[in-house]
């Protein structure tokens, strides 16, 4: 049975407060009547009703004095001035106003509104909220692009459906994969991670799939593969756009038939293994140029999850850069140290074309050079002016990656040249080299990983020139 709802009538006439009362009970409300805001207010705590209904004029004190002393809706009778004193009386807070004298119907109706309405608050603010979802293994974020990326790992980590993860360079398309595995069932086996640029094109196969002694010149023992390393567990291949057709093949056969067979090998092994796969490039314009297989694209874009650029992900970014701070000024031991009003701005407005390892890696530069407890704009190294898209690569990157630092004047083919950038200097190098030495090579002479020289390929639009068949 549904209880009773309880009303308040204030009102100073005892007439009008009668023939309210006997209206309410007839319609099977519990009533109680004060003839004044003070009497009302002595006598019974209008919190323990449903409804509070006051004439507006009334002894002593006005009826919207109540409205403050409650949090039981009020409902202003009047019959004074009525249209002003009715929008005087809204604007201090009662839930409604009725003119007397009132028609019984348009009572009735009122108060029932109200009653439910008051009810539907009540339950919405009484209902307890559900706990906020766990954040995502390793990842930061609250933009609704980041929250959506984070519902859709949390619903396809419970499968064994294959992943598609697209996102620029440097966004974190890894810690995505790391969070689809770390909240699946294959979380207690170490997930095995591939970077396909940054192995040599005659050694990815054997690297993947293993080899049995004597496939091939230096094959001097039996070698298992990643694939098969990855039983049991989740396969991570970052930069799959990369890997060369005929490996592909040799994955496909492995989604289809969960097995591998080594190089050198006739025998096939059965393997369970969950792929995950990553690319910054359109694979689907890749296949239609021919580099990539149409059969395996199908195979791999069950489930494709997209990683917003750093630049779209709004308050994110200082998110993030606190977390960075903080992190890298424990592992340097490095006294705890702030950004300055200055650098946030700058880290707010700079477009991080490099995403988050170019955030981290500018962090990481000024908290070295930091001389204080704050971080001033300059340490950060960014340039926040409209013409800033793209940095050039810069001497700290090539003296870290084991290059000599750069002279003044850059030379191609030993023979002076105007004064170039570094970024213009790569590039000349890579275009006039590239038909006469493999990617090792041109690494070597740059100075730099081949991991390095893949990705100033991607961020200058050199792509990697096809062997001919």
């Amino acid at each position: 049975m549904t209880a009773q709802s309880k009303v308040l009538v204030v009102e100073d006439e005892q007439v009008i407060r009668t023939a309210l009362r006997r209206l309410l009970e007839r319609h099977d409300y519990v009533v109680e009547e004060a003839g004044s805001v003070r009497d009302a207010l002595e006598n019974f705590n209008p919190d323990d009703f449903d409804i509070v209904i006051s004439d507006l004029r009334l002894p002593g004190a006005p009826g919207t004095d109540l409205i403050s002393s409650t949090k039981t809706p009020v409902l202003i009778m009047t019959s004074y001035s009525s249209l002003r004193s009715a929008i005087d009386s809204m604007k201090m807070g009662a839930v409604d106003y009725i003119s007397k004298p009132f028609e019984h119907e348009e009572m009735l109706e009122t108060v029932a509104r109200i009653v439910k309405e008051s009810a539907s608050r009540k339950a919405t603010i009484e209902k307890p909220l559900p706990p906020p979802e766990p954040p995502v293994y390793g990842m930061i974020g609250s933009c609704p692009q980041m929250m959506e990326l984070f519902r859709r790992i949390r619903k396809v980590a419970q499968t064994n459906s294959t992943v598609l993860i697209n996102g620029e360079s440097g966004t974190g398309k890894e810690l995505v994969a790391r969070a689809i595995h770390k909240l699946s069932d294959r979380k207690d086996a170490e997930m095995i991670s591939v970077n396909c640029a940054a192995i040599p094109e005659n050694l990815i196969e054997s690297e993947l799939f293993g080899h049995e002694k004597g496939a091939f010149t230096g094959a001097t023992a039996n070698r298992t593969g990643l694939v098969e390393a990855a039983n049991g567990s989740t396969l991570f291949l970052d930069e799959i756009g990369e890997l060369p057709l005929e490996a592909q093949a040799r994955l496909l056969r492995v989604l289809q038939e969960n097995e591998i067979r080594k190089v050198g090998s006739v025998q096939s092994k059965k393997v369970d293994v969950r792929l995950v796969v990553a690319t910054h490039r359109d694979l689907k314009q890749l296949v239609i140029d021919g580099d990539f297989r149409e059969d395996l694209y199908y195979r791999i874009n069950v489930m494709t999850l997209v990683i917003p650029p750093l630049k779209e992900r709004g308050n994110d970014i200082l998110e993030l850069a606190d977390a960075i701070l903080e992190r890298t000024c424990k592992r340097l031991k490095s006294p705890m140290l702030k950004f300055s009003t200055e650098a946030t701005h700058a880290i707010s407005i700079y477009p991080w074309p490099g995403n988050v390892r170019e955030l981290e890696n500018a962090i990481e530069r000024a908290v070295v050079l930091a001389e204080s407890e704050y971080i001033g704009a300059e340490l950060l190294a960014i340039d926040t002016s409209a013409r800033a898209q793209l940095r050039p690569l810069s001497d700290r990157t090539m003296v870290g990656a084991g290059a000599s630092a750069a002279p003044s004047t850059l030379t191609v083919h030993d023979d002076p040249v105007e004064e170039l950038s570094l970024e213009d200097y790569f590039q000349r190098f890579v275009l006039e080299h590239q038909d006469q030495m493999n990617e090792t090579q041109l690494a070597r002479k740059l100075g730099i990983s081949r991991k390095c020289l893949w990705e100033r390929r991607q961020r200058f639009g050199l792509p990697r020139k096809k062997k001919q068949a």
